[in-house]
This record gives C-alpha cells, sequence and structure tokens, in this order.
C-alpha cells in the first residue's frame, strides 16, 4: 500500500494540545446540560471511567502505528490488521463522529456569534468557517501549532471564570450533590464522544515520528489535562447555576450569572473550544479519507483543496436544514462511535503484534491487553448502546 500522508514535524507539547483541543469542544459546553437530570457526581463518575477506558484504547492505537512503518490512520489500520469489514466500519465511525461534531460546532458557533455581537446565526457559522477551514488546507504542522496557541489561551481564560467562580457571592456547592443516579446511563453516551481524540493519534504519530517514544507520553498527559478541565467546567456551572437553569450550550449561562465580562469571556472561550476541536476531528476526518481512497493530500493542492470541500462543506448545510438538534447530534454520534472503538482499536493492535513491519519503540504493558480488560470495554459500550435505543424508544428513562 502507497504512503500517501507524509510525516510533518510536531512537538511535543504540540501533540499534548492537539489531544486537549481536540476533546475539549462541543462536549464541554452540552455536558453540563446533559447531566442535568443525572447531577455532578455521576457525571464525575463517568469522566473518571471513561478517561480511563478511552486513554487504554488510544494506546492500543498508538502501539499499532509504532508497529506500522507507514502513516496510517485509523481505517487504514484497521484495513491491515482487521480485514476490509473492518476497516469500512472504522471508516464509518469516524464518518459519522466527524460529522456529528462538525454539524454541532457550525450550528453551537453561529449561536455564540448571535450571543456575543448579535449578528446573523448563519453569518456568525460563516466567520467561524472561515479560519477553521484554512487550517485545514495548511496542514498537519499548521493544526499542530494552532491547537497549541488558542488551547493555551483557552486554559488561561477558564483559570480567570473558574477563579470568577470560587468566589461569587451566589456560588452554591450543594449543588454539586443535587441529581438522580438514575439517569447516569445517558451521561455516559455523551462523555465518550468528549473524549474523542481517539481518532488524532494516527497523526500525532505522524507528527511525533522523530521521536514516538514520546507518543504514549504526549497521549497520557493529554488525556489528563483533558479531565481536568473538563470536570472543573461543569463543576462551575452547576455550583453557580443548579441544574434547573443550565441552557444547552452551557457557557451562556455560566457568563449570564457572572456579569458582562464573564459572558463575553466564557462564550469566547466556547468558540476557541470548538475551533481548536474543529481542527483536530476535522483534520483526522482529511487523513482518513486520504488514506482509505489513496488520495495524495500532502502533495496535489487541487486534491486537498477538493477533499477539504468535502469535510467542511456538508456539516455547514446540515446545521441549518433543521435536521439536527445540537445535544442529539452529540448522543447518537457518541452511542455509534463509542461501540466502534471499543472493538476495532484492540483488534488493530492484536493484529498489529502478529504481522507489523516495524519493531516499535515502545508497546501497551501486558495487563493493559489482558482479555478481561477488553471484554469489560466492550460489554460497557455494547450496553450504553442498547440502553440509548430503548431510551429514545421510550422503554427506559430517558437523559434528555
Amino acid at each position: 500500500m502507497s504512503d500517501v500522508l507524509k510525516a510533518e514535524k510536531i512537538t511535543f507539547a504540540e501533540g499534548v494540545f492537539m489531544i486537549v483541543g481536540t476533546n475539549i469542544g462541543a462536549g464541554i459546553l452540552s455536558v453540563s446540560y446533559a447531566a442535568r437530570k443525572a447531577g455532578y457526581l455521576p457525571l464525575l463518575f463517568w469522566l473518571v471511567v471513561v478517561g480511563i477506558i478511552t486513554t487504554i484504547t488510544m494506546l492500543y492505537v498508538a502501539e499499532a502505528t509504532l508497529r506500522t512503518r507507514q502513516h496510517e490512520q485509523l481505517s487504514g489500520l484497521a484495513r491491515r490488521y482487521v480485514g476490509g469489514f473492518g476497516s469500512w466500519l472504522m471508516f464509518a465511525s469516524v464518518t459519522v463522529n466527524a460529522l456529528g461534531a462538525l454539524i454541532a460546532y457550525m450550528s453551537g458557533s453561529g449561536d455564540l456569534m448571535h450571543a456575543l455581537f448579535g449578528i446573523d446565526r448563519r453569518l456568525g457559522s460563516v466567520l467561524f468557517f472561515i479560519p477553521a477551514a484554512l487550517i485545514l488546507v495548511l496542514g498537519l504542522k499548521a493544526l499542530g501549532r494552532s491547537e497549541k496557541v488558542i488551547t493555551s489561551l483557552m486554559i488561561a481564560m477558564l483559570a480567570v471564570l473558574i477563579g470568577a467562580t470560587l468566589v461569587f457571592p451566589t456560588t452554591d456547592f450543594s449543588h454539586l450533590l443535587d441529581g438522580n443516579w438514575l439517569y447516569m446511563v445517558p451521561v455516559f453516551n455523551l462523555v465518550v464522544f468528549i473524549y474523542c481524540a481517539q481518532y488524532i493519534v494516527p497523526e500525532m504519530a505522524r507528527g511525533l515520528s522523530h521521536a514516538p517514544k514520546k507518543l504514549p507520553r504526549a497521549i497520557i498527559t493529554g488525556m489528563f489535562v483533558t479531565f481536568a478541565l473538563i470536570a472543573l467546567v461543569p463543576l462551575s456551572v452547576i455550583s453557580l447555576n443548579g441544574l434547573d437553569h443550565i441552557s444547552q450550550v452551557a457557557t451562556i449561562s455560566w457568563g449570564t450569572a457572572l456579569g458582562s465580562w464573564a459572558f463575553f469571556m466564557a462564550n469566547s472561550f466556547a468558540l476557541c473550544a470548538m475551533l481548536t476541536s474543529y481542527w483536530g476531528i476535522g483534520g483526522s476526518f482529511l487523513s482518513n479519507i486520504a488514506d482509505r481512497f489513496s488520495l495524495p493530500i500532502d502533495s496535489k493542492m487541487n486534491v486537498r483543496l477538493g477533499v477539504v470541500a468535502l469535510v467542511v462543506i456538508p456539516p455547514f448545510i446540515l446545521a441549518y436544514s433543521g435536521l439536527v438538534g445540537f445535544v442529539d447530534a452529540l448522543y447518537f454520534v457518541g452511542v455509534f462511535s463509542g461501540v466502534v472503538l471499543s472493538i476495532v482499536p484492540y483488534l488493530i493492535v492484536r493484529g498489529a503484534r502478529r504481522t507489523g513491519n516495524k519493531t516499535p519503540e515502545w508497546h501497551c504493558p501486558a495487563w493493559m491487553t489482558h482479555p478481561l480488560i477488553y471484554l469489560t470495554i466492550f460489554l460497557l459500550y455494547s450496553s450504553s448502546a442498547v440502553y440509548a435505543v430503548l431510551a429514545k424508544m421510550s422503554l427506559l428513562p430517558s437523559g434528555w
């Protein structure tokens, strides 16, 4: 198989920020709303459990990339080590995840631009669309640098907002004990989506091919930072507003409660979060299309422009088609992608250990690939998918 994707050097910090920037997107804005019935403690429980599980599946993919001489994406790795069906299943997961996420970012960015500046929502989405698409055109190196700059800015804004929340007179931490554990399973599905950076591990591996031992460290560091940020945001929003006064894009509620300065900062953060996640997921989708169909996006600009258009234009159209709700899009994406990502990465790393064409600089510890770990991951995600379908049919309590 030809190696259509070329190595582009990124730093360890840029790799970490690629994970954080990709994870901190639409999910961090809607997770407080999704937890409004379950409450904060069930949410925190799932953030820990899913964070650990997702890191394990990401390390499966990391080892597989280190056993493969070519720079292949998830669908390419699945084709090599699992077979044609596994490859198409993984490509479908990447596609559905990307479309659901990019639709949510297009819709959410329009809402936020309207809230901040009073402009038309469609115009707001167009203004968001320009830098979002431009970085995808420029490539992996530009993506890594942009993620680093914007994510650093986001962390600074979060530090200010969380600090203001902690000392605000009406903040009531007893709100964190409210809720009902009966609704904890639907929260799981959105948390699966929040930790969505599995898709960019092959991109990180491509960027860190000059320093492969840094890849697992960058993954673990990025996921730990992600957990800290995602735990602190709903903690602040829920303790400030209570479970009954949270909007779908929760930073709007957060900013409104703290005052006009915080309203502007919180929603500026939200725009940055959507942008960095758009870059991560959109960039991964772009590379997966190129890998799956052997398109030379790194050597022919006209091909790259065509694939970028295929990635960015349909979500914009679908966002304003009236067919997709902001949170519903994330919910079902999490269900489908979670099941695929609970199955295929383990099969990929097993195949890579048998037939990989390169000696790895790092491999997963033995306990991590034990069948019991895999079985636990599979049962958790599969049970959640069944719950999601039954809840939508009103046969079980809905989380929304």
